[in-house]
């Protein structure tokens, strides 16, 4: 197979960044409301993972769709990381992955085949790790290689998990570290080494599988997971549609190694910036919070955890059952007194 760094073929001025919140917001209030349907539980209108359609009493689907351009070099690595992102918006939900279909973007006449080959099979894998059927998909000859998935899970109408739940008092857990964004593009910049570029790949291609079926155990009230937005955008989104008010403690928030050190040297991605300026209004930072800090918390994530809102009595059971299997889950704040929508980092 030919050797190609997959990150560089990103074409000029594309980085497969989110469009920001308020700009999507500002196009999706120009269409018509769809949700006027009754069996349409959850829809555009609360900005959640996914879409949920009631089937029976007992019976909904989850529908979700995700693509990008390569954010690792390794094409198998590239599909796993494309697939476990596109599955965590149905774990998110409360839901259970059971088909998906490949959505391929690819310049068929430039690049090795094979290259393709690894891509798929490294979803593949992951989608069998996920008990997930692979059912089909569409191609076509782009250019820009970019991958993802349109994943369709089963939940119980009564046992949605939405961003929009949250209740005072709630304690909020994370499952997995932020600053991938800054870790990725210092991948581009071949500023990683070997054992770090590991790492990250590591925590974008670990499922969330195992934190969803631990956490629908317990009386969560709110779920999101953490991907382009960023940290600071997905609280910003949980506290408005819920209502409410988040406090975190910037200390508390698991970050990946040198991700300070590395956006000291000017490595952030143009969508971490954007984050934060999308949310600058409704976020709070105490004074000692320099722009470094303030980024970390925005940078744009790809396949990043579930942050979960948990009644108060049963914060300390989840975290403690989320540690026990593996998942180095923190405590990161709680919902809290304050201006609905805002955000109070201390």
């Amino acid at each position: 197979m030919t050797q190609v760094r997959l990150t560089t073929l990103t074409t000029k001025g594309g980085c497969g960044c989110k469009i920001g919140p308020s700009d999507l917001r500002d196009v999706l209030h120009q269409l018509p409301v769809q949700n006027s349907n009754p069996n349409l539980l959850v829809g555009l209108d609360t900005g959640d993972d996914a879409g949920v359609y009631k089937l029976t009493d007992d019976l909904a689907i989850v529908q979700t769709v995700d693509f990008f351009t390569p954010i690792v070099d390794d094409p198998y690595d590239f599909g796993q990381v494309a697939a476990a992102n596109a599955l965590s918006d149905v774990y998110a939900m409360g839901g259970k992955p059971i088909t998906a279909l490949n959505i391929v973007a690819f310049p068929i006449h430039t690049l090795d085949k094979a290259i393709l080959t690894d891509i798929l099979r490294g979803a593949s894998d992951k989608l069998k790790e996920a008990d997930c059927a692979l059912v089909g998909g569409h191609s076509i000859d782009d250019q820009e290689p970019k991958f993802g998935l349109a994943v369709t899970g089963t939940i119980h109408p009564n046992h949605i998990h939405t961003n929009a739940g949250a209740k005072k008092g709630d304690k909020l857990i994370l499952t997995k570290p932020i600053g991938v964004g800054i870790s990725t593009t210092a991948i581009k910049r071949e500023l990683l080494t070997s054992e770090e570029t590991k790492r990250v790949t590591q925590v974008m291609t670990t499922l969330n599988k195992s934190a969803a079926e631990v956490m629908n155990q317990y009386n969560v009230h709110a779920c999101t997971d953490i991907t382009g937005f960023g940290l600071l955008g997905h609280l910003t989104e949980m506290a408005t549609e819920s209502h409410q008010a988040i406090t975190i403690k910037k200390d508390d928030v698991p970050v990946l190694a040198r991700v300070r050190e590395l956006a000291e040297q000017g490595v952030i991605p143009g969508g971490s910036r954007n984050n934060l300026k999308h949310v600058q209004n409704v976020v709070h930072f105490e004074d000692h919070h320099d722009e470094i800090d303030q980024l970390i918390l925005a940078d744009a994530v790809t396949s990043g955890g579930l942050l979960m809102a948990v009644s108060e009595s049963d914060a300390p059971s989840l975290l403690e059952a989320l540690q026990l299997i593996g998942i180095d889950a923190k405590l990161i704040g709680e919902v809290s007194n304050g201006d609905a929508g805002h955000i109070y980092v201390k």
